[in-house]
């Protein structure tokens, strides 16, 4: 089962968006958060894909509820 929590950007970090495929990018003056998901695959685990924190309520939230 996939599940989708949600972290603060980290500084360094080079994740791209897959809903919107920009960057997200560490901005010190804003804490942003990011929607990390692991993916499984036949109950086996494929794959990470991140997420702005806006990006994955517009996308659906594809892989459920966002948890903290």
């Amino acid at each position: 089962m996939s599940r989708a929590v949600l972290r603060g950007v980290e500084p360094g970090s080079d994740a791209i968006c897959e809903h919107c495929q920009a960057p997200i990018k560490f901005v010190a003056r804003l804490q942003q958060r990011q929607v990390i998901a692991n993916v499984y695959v036949d109950a086996r685990w494929d794959r990470v894909e991140h997420f702005h924190e806006q990006c994955y309520l517009e996308a659906g939230e594809p892989y459920g509820e966002m948890r903290s």
